[in-house]
């Protein structure tokens, strides 16, 4: 594939433009702005780097992401120019190789990426960390998510039903970016709890499910809602149950949040927690998860993890506690949200350079 973007010529009104666009399979089904010369160089100006830089090749079709292909995607999806330092960050740090991107773009499981930013810039642009966050209503969010799918659709070749082979999707396929509620948290945040300065702005990707809800409004204590979460956490049937290198994303209310601090629980009491008590037993894994799959004596899971003739023995569903990310988002309301893996995958958090 070129470096350099491939002029298509439209004649006709915006909407002749996005009537052109789906029906070429460039879109998400949604409408796009018109990614004209004079828009994606406007677009490109809230960057210092090449237009024909190339971030890497997005699997499975391997195209460049060029600079300016991201920017052409980040027009489609209605960025700001303010916004492309995000996306460029986060396009990186999906071509990381631990995040295992073919596979993700091409799975039949519903995994998309999802964006977790945090520093300064979530106040800079006006990013959603409260009341909806996972929901509509903020145009930093829709669009900076937005525009990853585009690059993962235009750039990456994963246009549903061929390349992209998922089952049945899911709606953070069309949008799936939050920031973390920094205010409300009583932990670091979670860019400082990964090495970076808190004056640092960053991205995180992780390849999830859609997000579960945790309702609790009962458990006056943090051992409560940490069991009902854990709860939550452990069925079978999903990847987490049998994967190797999976991950948990844990999102908890301020409200949630603040009653286990308040019981002197710290991150890693978190994560000690929910490790220790989301378990499934072995026998039931055997009897409804993948039987048949894995051949139980040979196969090189978690170094046979499996491999016990303890039915009840308690399997987690992480290899380590530190496979648990615990962050903090949304608004008032004793909800919270729990995130399962794709699994094959390792989140990756970057830098935003401006």
């Amino acid at each position: 594939m070129s470096e350099r973007s491939e002029p298509l010529d439209v004649e006709g009104d915006v909407e002749e433009v996005y009537e052109r666009f789906y029906e070429e399979e460039m879109t998400d089904g949604l409408p796009i702005i018109p990614p004209s010369r004079d828009r994606v160089d406007r677009m490109l100006g809230a960057t210092d780097r090449e237009p024909t830089e190339s971030l890497g090749e997005v699997p499975p079709k391997y195209g460049a992401a060029t600079v300016e292909k991201v920017a052409v995607n980040a027009v489609m999806a209605g960025c700001k120019p303010a916004y492309l330092p995000v996306v460029i960050a986060a396009v990186e740090a999906m071509l990381r190789e631990e995040f295992n991107l073919y596979g993700i773009n091409t799975t039949t499981h519903p995994v998309a990426p999802l964006l977790v930013v945090n520093g300064p810039i979530v106040e800079e642009l006006n990013l959603n960390y409260g009341y909806n966050v996972f929901g509509p209503g903020w145009r930093a969010n829709a669009t900076i998510g937005r525009a990853l799918r585009l690059v993962l659709l235009n750039v990456g070749g994963g246009t549903p039903g061929k390349m992209d082979r998922a089952t049945h999707g899911q709606p953070g396929k069309f949008s799936f970016c939050i920031a973390e509620n920094e205010r409300k948290t009583p932990w670091a945040p979670l860019h400082v709890e990964r090495g970076f300065d808190e004056s640092t702005s960053t991205v995180t990707v992780f390849g999830t499910e859609g997000p579960h809800e945790v309702n609790d409004h009962i458990s006056q204590d943090g051992g409560g809602v940490l069991s009902v979460m854990a709860d939550v956490l452990a069925t079978v049937g999903n990847n987490n149950a049998i994967g190797t290198r999976g991950e948990l994303v844990c999102v908890f209310s301020p409200e949630h949040a603040e009653t286990i601090a308040n019981d002197g629980f710290s991150r890693e009491d978190v994560r000690w927690f929910l490790y220790d008590y989301a378990r499934n037993r072995v026998g039931k894994i055997r009897d409804n998860g993948p039987e048949g799959l894995y051949d139980w004596d040979t196969i090189d899971i978690w170094e046979k993890r499996f491999h016990t003739p303890d039915g009840d023995a308690r399997l987690p569903l992480v290899k380590r506690p530190e496979d648990i990310t615990v962050l903090v988002a949304g608004g008032a309301g004793k909800h919270s949200m729990v995130l399962h893996s794709f699994g094959e995958t390792t989140s990756v958090t970057a830098p935003i350079e401006r």
